[in-house]
């Protein structure tokens, strides 16, 4: 079979998406794209990739691909996505969606009229443990999903301080939109993606704003944020997402679901990029713990995924529905810190 032409655009996180790629057999990352010329450069000839472009819409325009990567500046996901589709690629784009839930919609929009897929960058749904979990919540192990309490929280961990993570004109937001997005996702992932309904939300940028003063650099977002969310089936979400904050360890991920009949738990482990996962449940009068040890079956990752997708013509996940309901959620819990207010969200704008 005819391999599929990929390109990538940004190179910082759009790295491991090309060497991700090229790890699939029926996929070859035919170009990539970058402003910086010495990480170009670097790119290209670590992972042998000689068809390079200064400009992403410069590649659109002179290659023929079958899809394109968006990893770049959240500003600009959706002008390069709308242009990917337009050109005929499917595009795989990074977290968050786009700057807002408007855009998003534009982007969703863009890939009906061009018949392309988007896929989102959802990358913590595709480890083996998070996939275990999901396994026995559609198997029906816990029941009912009646509350989810999602966090990602740093000591401290800044991306690139006085740079674009913290500009809101390039990034929208801060740890919530940064970090925040990705535990979002995997709670409704777990949750079976409910329609949400009000949401509460809170921001903070005390630490930032002391760090800002003390090195003369920029920042306009916030360092914390905190939100509610309420679903039209009863459900609740609590979700902190933070680059600083006064706690014990350095990176703290958990995301916890409880239902009617068990719970569950995804976090990472020695404060790394390494997770656990367990269920908790009730069985014939006896209480049990369930913990998958490795090797735990399955587990990808999500550019592989799209690409066995594309080539089996078969339906994937992740999609630009789901990145929109994630970005209304972060828009909401904005609005409300703003407010000082809870925020309603029409159910005509989520998901069936």
């Amino acid at each position: 079979m005819k391999k599929l032409r990929v390109g990538v655009i940004g190179l910082g996180i759009g790295r491991g998406h090309a060497k991700a790629f090229q790890t699939h057999p029926f996929a070859e990352v035919a170009a990539i794209a970058d402003k910086d010329e010495a990480r170009l450069k670097k790119v290209g000839e670590e992972l042998d990739i000689r068809t390079r472009y200064t400009s992403g819409e410069e590649m659109l325009k002179k290659e023929s691909l079958d899809i394109v990567s968006v990893a770049t500046p959240n500003k600009f996901h959706k002008p390069l996505t709308v242009a990917a589709l337009r050109a005929g690629a499917h595009v795989f784009c990074e977290k968050p969606m786009a700057m807002h839930a408007q855009e998003a919609r534009e982007m969703i929009e863009a890939s009906k009229k061009a018949k392309r897929r988007i896929m989102i960058d959802f990358s913590y749904r595709f480890n083996p443990e998070s996939l275990a979990l999901k396994r026995e919540v559609d198997r029906g192990t816990i029941g009912e999903v009646y509350f989810a309490r999602t966090s990602w929280l740093r000591r401290r961990g800044m991306p690139g301080f006085g740079g674009w993570f913290g500009q809101k004109a390039l990034a929208g937001g801060g740890p919530l939109i940064d970090l925040g997005v990705h535990r979002i996702d995997l709670a409704l992932w777990l949750m079976g993606y409910p329609k949400p309904k009000w949401v509460m939300g809170s921001t903070y940028d005390f630490l930032g704003q002391i760090r800002a003063k003390e090195e003369g650099k920029r920042f306009d977002v916030e360092d914390l944020a905190v939100g509610l969310v309420t679903f039209e089936n009863g459900a609740t979400l609590e979700i902190e997402a933070g680059w600083a904050a006064h706690i014990r360890e350095r990176e703290l991920m958990e995301t916890r679901i409880l239902g009617t009949k068990g719970g569950l738990i995804q976090r990472n482990i020695n404060e790394g990029y390494e997770f656990e996962a367990e269920l908790f449940f009730e069985r014939d009068g006896c209480q049990f713990d369930l913990k998958p040890h490795a090797p735990i079956a399955g587990g990808s990752s999500a550019m592989h995924h799209f690409v066995d997708c594309l080539v089996e013509d078969k339906p994937h996940t992740a999609t630009g529905e789901e990145g929109l309901i994630v970005m209304q959620l972060l828009d909401a819990i904005y609005e409300s810190a703003e407010k000082g207010a809870p925020v309603e969200i029409a159910s005509s704008s989520a998901k069936n």
